[in-house]
């Protein structure tokens, strides 16, 4: 095969969510509304965590950038989302395709190892609570931070090099509804095994990774909480990793069932509403499960609704 002599793709068309035209403007109004609630919402939660004195602790400290990447998470899809929904044509152009995919991966990859962060400090505020402000430190708080948004965005870097320096001269339409590196390889016309194993490893290693540091933590939580003689004291303990655990559950779930699968030559619909739930429903989903269910951030809430309807 002559692949150099062969004419490189310029652009790339995707196959959209549905081919149902009937469907369009019930998903579009659905998107739509999901995605000014994710904006409001991550924003919100944000404003509140900045402003607000009684949450200037590490666990906000880290919520608070979650709701910032969880911003730029979902703006990363969203919009060309929705555009592409009214389009009779839904192309992207090739850099667009793999700036897409830079800014996806890179997000994606820090808001796991952010979850897996906010498991740390949940393990330190409960087995050892008379050095938590001692271990848990402002400046730690920030190179753990700086430790999350480095990897991710190298890691991206990693996989998008990888992927788009490959020749792609045959079919140029994506089975999907943004750029994702799975259907994108697939299209590629020049030998892709060395992106597949690169995808693979950077996955499990930053997705199997924080999960395994995840569940240690929470063992160790477990224990120490078991030794606790106040039902109270437990319940008061759980509740504070309650929320926690929710949104990791949300999150790695629906990323386990799109890339940890043997592989296959089919999109599947199934495929593309796991896509759907990670890129758009749980970016919406992580401040309301922390506003419903953390009494503190519920409280503010409730105290900010209060004002607004006084004045």
């Amino acid at each position: 095969m002559d692949i150099p002599n062969r004419t490189q793709v310029t652009e790339f068309v995707f196959s959209g969510l549905t081919d149902d035209e009937t469907l369009i403007p019930l998903l579009f109004t659905i998107f739509f509304h999901l995605y000014i609630m994710t904006i409001m919402a991550n924003i919100g939660l944000l404003t509140a965590v900045q402003t607000k004195s009684s949450l200037q602790t590490p666990m906000y400290f880290f919520l608070r950038y979650l709701s910032l990447v969880d911003v730029f998470y979902c703006s990363a899809i969203s919009p060309k989302m929705l555009v592409d929904l009214i389009s009779k044509r839904k192309a992207i152009s090739f850099a667009g395709c793999a700036l897409q995919f830079f800014f996806y991966a890179s997000l994606v990859a820090t808001e796991s190892l952010l979850l897996s962060t906010m498991s740390y400090d949940r393990y330190v505020a409960i087995c050892y609570p008379l050095r938590y402000t001692s271990i848990m430190t402002k400046k730690k708080c920030q190179h753990l931070v700086s430790v999350a948004l480095g990897i991710g965005f190298f890691q991206s870097l990693v996989q998008t090099s990888c992927t788009f320096t490959l020749q792609f001269c045959g079919s140029n339409l994506i089975d999907h509804f943004y750029c994702d590196v799975l259907p994108v390889l697939k299209l590629s016309c020049s030998d892709n095994s060395t992106c597949d194993l690169v995808t693979v490893c950077i996955v499990s290693i930053l997705g199997i990774g924080p999960l395994m540091a995840i569940l240690l933590s929470y063992l160790r939580i477990v224990l120490a909480v078991s030794h606790i003689n106040s039902t109270v004291g437990r319940r008061k303990a759980f509740s504070t990793c309650s929320s926690h655990l929710m949104c990791v559950s949300v999150f790695y779930g629906s990323i386990f069932f799109t890339y940890l699968r043997p592989p296959s030559n089919v999109f599947t619909l199934q495929d593309k509403v796991a896509a759907v739930f990670y890129t758009a429903v749980t970016p919406m989903l992580n401040p309301l499960i922390y506003s419903l269910r953390n009494q503190d951030v519920k409280r503010i809430i409730i105290q900010s609704l209060r004002k607004q309807i006084k004045t």
